[in-house]
């Protein structure tokens, strides 16, 4: 194991997040808030820890997807732990454990809340919630890899790690410059919807804490209704934002450098909007009776619809009250989340497609049992591999839903509220039913609850395996063998000196 590149990418980390969190120090200094020093201490002993980290380079850089994983496992994890001390040292979360629940959710783009009156929070505070959404929706990492060239194929492997989706491609020859394509689309894109908002009458600071939380399909909102308070242009605006970026941003890559014929044939694309718009229809008809009219139900319907599938989490008025049929739709759309690619959380549309297109050549394959057919994804060829990672994350991913939900139901709550909230933070949406619905939050639940759901966020952030390869035994026992040999080594070299002497 390269345990000098891993450091090395930790102590990077380490130091973005001390740069990152200038940004609610702006914020206090710009509305006169005392909770800015809190920032500044906290940006200092990042960059202080970061410096130490990174003083010393590695002399190998290469490093493999075994290292990726944990790097990009112990990133985020890191990032959390520093970013919810504010919070703490604020007063505005006063037990570390519940921020850190809060900075989880915002980082992996959950969204679940435990704060119960988020209008009480500094200007700051707020800012830094909504600006963990936008960190987390692109991933810190692909940001690095946009600054910081390494060789030997890590990238595409720090890459493979923390982008969501059954595989990982470049856009261009080096992963440098592909990471700086997909963080140009993501800026551009929160900018134009920042415009927007401030355009139909958002309040500059909301819209940019809304872009932030839109942009990283996050979900926290500034007020305690969410978005149910702004205008109906408003809400629009940011449906329509909810849904673009639960895109492939793949075929915005294609759309830019005209080649529309490959944005279009994008297979997962097209069955994510056909999947929209039918359960907007279903859902608008259905709680149609519940609302003053069409437009206010196909308005609310294409909210929520927007807001689930794509893990945002936000909303506009309280779904647990609708009828059984619509919240199960939603129920279901929880798992089925955005496109790979995308900033989105969920199973993802492509997995979708790859099961079903292989459940139906084995249902084939009974009828013609000499045929031979291939499985393809916009007329290609889907490799044995990508196929057989799909499977391997389904059967993992059931196997961690219903170990979680077993723990989580030894605080006697009732089933509906235990398993959509497993359902809200695996997948990263933000809020489920029942106890933890759009009205409600995480509060109540016990802390081993929460450190399981925490779990779940990061796990549901990073596709299982990078955070479950962390409680490996193989990894464990090269550490620790490591350890020892050094120990050994250093006791040798001293033995050796005293016999000199």
């Amino acid at each position: 194991m390269n345990r000098g590149i891993i450091r090395y990418v930790l102590g990077s980390v380490i130091k973005i997040e001390a740069i990152l969190l200038m940004v609610p120090l702006f914020t206090a200094l710009i509305y006169h808030e005392s909770e800015g020093k809190h920032y500044l201490a906290v940006a200092l002993v990042c960059l202080i820890t970061g410096s130490l980290l990174t003083f010393k380079k590695p002399h190998d850089s290469v490093f493999y997807l075994k290292e990726g994983c944990i790097s990009t496992a112990a990133s985020w994890i890191v990032l959390s732990l520093f970013g919810a001390i504010p919070f703490v040292l604020t007063g505005e979360i006063p037990h570390y454990l519940d921020a850190l629940f809060e900075t989880v959710s915002g980082f992996t783009t959950t969204g679940a809340s435990i704060v119960e009156d988020v209008e009480s929070f500094s200007h700051c505070s707020l800012l830094w919630r909504s600006f963990t959404h936008w960190i987390g929706g692109m991933g810190v990492l692909v940001f690095l890899l946009a600054i910081i060239p390494m060789s030997g194929g890590g990238s595409i492997n720090l890459m493979r790690a923390e982008s969501p989706g059954p595989s990982v491609g470049k856009l261009a020859p080096k992963m440098k410059t592909t990471a700086s394509i997909l963080y140009t689309i993501y800026i551009c894109m929160t900018m134009i919807e920042f415009a927007l908002l401030v355009f139909a009458k958002m309040p500059v600071f909301d819209a940019i804490c809304t872009a932030f939380a839109t942009a990283g399909t996050g979900g926290y909102g500034i007020k305690n209704s969410s978005i149910g308070d702004y205008s109906v242009p408003i809400q629009w605006i940011v449906t329509i934002f909810m849904i673009l970026f639960g895109v492939n941003f793949n075929a915005y890559y294609y759309l830019q450098e005209k080649d529309y014929k490959k944005a279009f044939a994008m297979e997962e694309v097209r069955t994510y909007f056909i999947v929209i718009f039918a359960a907007i229809a279903a859902i608008t008809f259905n709680i149609l009776k519940e609302c003053t009219g069409f437009f206010d139900a196909l308005t609310k319907s294409a909210f929520q619809v927007g807001s689930i599938i794509t893990t945002t989490g936000f909303s506009t008025t309280d779904f647990d009250t609708w009828p059984a049929f619509s919240k199960t739709i939603l129920v279901l759309l929880m798992f089925v989340g955005a496109c790979a690619g995308s900033t989105g959380g969920g199973i993802k549309i492509s997995r979708f497609i790859i099961f079903f297109k292989a459940f139906f050549k084995e249902a084939d394959s009974y009828i013609h049992p000499k045929s031979v057919k291939k499985i393809t994804i916009d007329n290609k060829p889907l490799a044995h591999d990508v196929l057989r990672s799909t499977n391997v994350f389904l059967n993992v991913y059931i196997l961690v839903f219903v170990c979680s939900i077993l723990i989580v139901s030894l605080d006697n709550r009732d089933m509906q509220t235990n398993f959509t909230a497993v359902v809200a933070t695996f997948n990263n949406i933000g809020p489920g039913l029942a106890d933890v619905g759009p009205t409600q939050n995480f509060n109540g639940f016990s802390y081993l609850s929460k450190v399981i759901l925490m779990i779940d966020m990061l796990a549901g952030r990073l596709e299982l395996f990078p955070i479950i390869i962390l409680f490996h035994p193989e990894l464990w026992k090269e550490f620790l063998w490591r350890r020892d040999a050094r120990r050994k080594k250093i006791q040798k070299m001293i033995d050796e000196k005293k016999t000199g002497l």
